[in-house]
């Protein structure tokens, strides 16, 4: 069977080109007679990959050297305690809810501490970007926290907040390497891969040095503090290792297109064929303010939930796979992350105008 156009939301669609030499790997890697699945991490040729893994990341992003990436479990949902258990030291923080992902990260810090909703856009069930210019900081806030890009309603911080040099936390899950970024800018910046970069079970972690301390909230577990990770080299304990192998060949694939910058000029060229679509069309229509748009997550609807079902029961039979909306918005979504080809927003864009001429 010939592979669909996959616009999963995540678990997502992955370079072609990787899972072809991961195959061509599976029985052997390298010569080592065995799969990286079978791997041990404390071996020799498994710290290569991870060391290669961190290099090629950093490569591409520019990571300083005063700032630590780590390799995880448990998904970016498990930074949501993570991050006040290490961080709440005054136990208060700031939180911009744009989303259903900030949201529930506003909520988890609220048993750690006092966690401010310093702005939101569930007025117009997140459509849109609150001005994030001149906030409400709190004077002794620990950090400010944002959820960057909204994968379920296709809305994208194009500004950072002005946090009033209080450090800044961002789920970046995705738009992971979707365009460059100045990590300088961010105290920490983390999100799962399974959108972006890999296969789900792995969350990264790119954190300033000066934020790893021993002083973390009483009674975190020893799992959860960033220091002990940190010490250990994403390896105090067995790390989701086949899932990074696979990131490391995500970031190779990266590096060969030319990187941040060239992989930003393809995805702004995919979006931009697809909203100018929607933006044209008298059947569909996109359900984000223009200047908030996301390259990664397209929400759009034909306002009929009828339609809208019919739609994504015909797209699939045309080979355009995970359609549908987010069960609490429904609609449609069609997630474009930096593997999705041109071809497939071609396919799709061609498919909705035979789609709209039928249903008028």
């Amino acid at each position: 069977m010939a592979r669909v156009y996959n616009f999963s939301a995540g678990p997502a669609v992955l370079p072609e080109q990787v899972l072809r030499e991961a195959a061509a790997e599976m029985l052997d890697y390298r010569g080592s007679g065995m799969s990286v699945m079978e791997m041990s991490h404390r071996s020799k040729t498994y710290q290569g990959i991870l060391d290669e893994a961190e290099a090629d990341l950093r490569g591409l992003i520019g990571i300083p050297d005063n700032y630590r990436v780590l390799f995880l479990q448990g998904g970016a949902s498990q930074q949501f305690a993570m991050i006040p258990m290490n961080l709440m030291k005054n136990r208060v923080a700031d939180y911009i809810v744009t989303g259903q992902w900030a949201k529930k990260a506003w909520q988890e810090a609220a048993k750690y501490g006092t966690a401010n909703k310093i702005a939101s856009s569930e007025d117009q069930t997140y459509s849109y970007i609150p001005d994030c210019s001149d906030l409400p900081v709190s004077e002794n806030a620990d950090y400010v926290y944002i959820c960057e890009n909204n994968t379920i309603y296709g809305t994208k911080f194009k500004t950072l907040p002005n946090t009033k040099g209080k450090p800044l936390v961002a789920d970046v899950s995705s738009c992971f390497l979707s365009e460059p970024v100045d990590i300088t800018k961010y105290a920490l910046m983390y999100g799962g891969v399974q959108k972006n970069i890999g296969p789900a079970g792995v969350v990264i972690v790119i954190i300033r040095e000066d934020l790893i301390t021993e002083d973390v909230l009483p009674g975190t577990p020893t799992m959860l503090q960033y220091k002990i990770h940190a010490d250990a080299g994403s390896l105090y304990n067995t790390p989701p290792a086949y899932g990074i192998y696979i990131c490391g060949k995500v970031f190779k694939w990266l590096k060969d297109l030319g990187g941040l910058s060239a992989i930003q000029k393809m995805n702004e060229e995919k979006a931009a064929v697809l909203y100018d679509f929607l933006d044209e069309s008298s059947l569909f229509k996109g359900t984000v303010r223009r200047q908030d748009r996301s390259l990664m997550n397209v929400p759009f609807i034909t306002g009929s939930d009828e339609l809208d079902a019919k739609f994504v029961m015909e797209a699939k039979e045309h080979g355009l796979e995970n359609l549908k909306g987010h069960r609490s918005v429904g609609g449609m979504r069609a997630s474009i992350y930096n593997a999705m080809p041109m071809e497939g927003v071609r396919s799709l864009v061609e498919f909705m105008k035979k789609f709209e001429m039928e249903n008028k």
